[in-house]
């Protein structure tokens, strides 16, 4: 079925079992949010860590409007 585009409405979903939820595909959903937040992007502290500490960093700037799926 093809359907026109919809405006999405509610959070963003991110699957961290598919590609969505690689390191690097996060630290990029994280910069773009931060431009459109205003914000200073978390990527620097994302890093310093493992794949865990980044999720725990990219959930606490980004949990109110980033739903992450195990």
């Amino acid at each position: 079925m093809i359907r026109e585009k919809q405006q999405q409405t509610g959070p963003i979903i991110v699957d961290l079992t598919g590609p969505d939820g690689n390191a690097f595909a996060l630290m990029g959903l994280a910069n773009r949010l931060s431009k459109q937040l205003g914000f200073k992007s978390p990527t620097e502290e994302m890093m310093k860590g493992d794949y865990e500490h980044l999720l725990e960093v990219f959930d606490k700037n980004f949990g109110d409007f980033v739903i992450l799926e195990r």
